[in-house]
């Protein structure tokens, strides 16, 4: 999801929080210490703060979430994706399973670089991100197993390499809006074109700007469009050029609340991610959801179909494309797959470390 979006739906979820407490258990907040931890590139932090939240009591089966680039777990809190999922006879009801849903590195309420070291922030990338994550759920939770774990985009491409770095640790995985390959052709393009844009942006200053680069909205606006929001729906939300102009000129108009330096860290981290030379380590059963009119998956490459051969206990479900589809943003929509979703925890085996 765009930065945009994902402001937007932090806010949907804590507006509407009182109408989804009533539907599942109050959310509650946390913080984790990890000591001494090492990023892939060789520094360490002394402390690194992993801020999460969690739906449900720690007697349940425990569900592991992971959020999209730029967002946090406030982004997961909404009412199409946990008020589809967390209620009582839902997928993942929260009388009988305990979700958890981290704040990534560089996201939300975890460390990140506009906490004071800015462009010093020691760079991360997904599998930081994961090992971050296992820490927390391991040592800070002193959780032994999972029985899913479950993203969303960012969240979606962590997922697939949870499955390859701790094998034996889940029953099930879902990767959602993701494909185990490398991050290349159009999505890295885009990414990178976002990326650069906003780095020449004299605004920017190395780092050191006192205010928000003003060419960060423009090119946030330009990647969304691009790489989200789904074809059809597009059509059909902007049929005439004044149609469009004014979707344009009403993004425009929202106000940029990510801080730069923590934009960058978050979109770049995904540069050298590539599970595809470990898929055969994956043991759990495995979902992946994805939808056709995926603007940075696009299922017509073939590439994901191809990749999923390498997973003994792997398959694909593809949301057919319509006018109700978002594209990218699709997957945050837990209708199209909670059937889906429903039937993979009644099958999947229940395993133990």
């Amino acid at each position: 999801m765009i930065c945009l979006r994902v402001a937007l739906s932090a806010l949907f979820a804590l507006v509407s929080f009182s109408v989804l407490a009533a539907d599942y258990p109050a959310p509650k907040q946390g913080d984790w210490i990890a000591k001494d931890f090492k990023f892939h590139g060789g520094e360490t932090m002394p402390e690194l703060r992993l801020h999460y939240t969690t739906v449900g009591e720690p007697g349940g089966q425990p569900v592991l979430v992971l959020h999209g680039s730029g967002g946090s777990a406030a982004s997961m809190l909404t009412a199409t994706f946990a008020g589809e999922l967390f209620g009582p006879g839902q997928p993942l009801d929260a009388l009988k399973y305990y979700i958890i849903i981290p704040d990534g590195i560089g996201h939300g309420k975890s460390s990140k670089p506009s906490d004071g070291m800015k462009t010093a922030f020691p760079k991360y990338d997904y599998e930081d991100m994961v090992g971050a994550q296992y820490r927390l759920i391991k040592e800070g939770l002193g959780i032994k197993h999972l029985r899913l774990v479950i993203g969303n985009s960012m969240g979606g491409m962590q997922t697939w390499i949870w499955g390859e770095k701790y094998p034996s640790y889940m029953d099930a995985l879902v990767p959602m809006a993701s494909q185990p390959t490398e991050m290349a052709a159009r999505n890295w393009m885009l990414r990178r074109a976002m990326l650069d844009t906003i780095r020449n942006d004299p605004d920017y200053n190395g780092g050191n700007y006192t205010a928000q680069p003003r060419m960060m909205k423009y090119a946030i606006t330009a990647y969304g469009i691009a790489s989200a929001g789904g074809t059809l729906a597009y059509q059909a939300l902007a049929p005439t050029a004044a149609n469009a102009d004014k979707i344009i000129d009403d993004r425009l108009a929202r106000p940029v609340t990510a801080d730069t330096n923590d934009f960058l860290y978050q979109w770049e981290a995904s540069h050298d991610y590539n599970p595809s030379a470990a898929l055969e380590r994956i043991e759990a059963t495995l979902l992946a959801i994805n939808s056709a009119d995926d603007e940075r998956n696009p299922p017509e490459t073939g590439v994901t179909e191809a990749a999923l051969k390498h997973v003994k206990n792997g398959r694909l479900y593809l949301i057919p494309a319509s006018a109700e589809t978002r594209g990218h943003l699709t997957t945050g929509d837990a209708k199209f797959y909670k059937q889906q979703l429903q039937e993979l925890l009644q099958s999947a085996p229940q395993r133990t470390m």
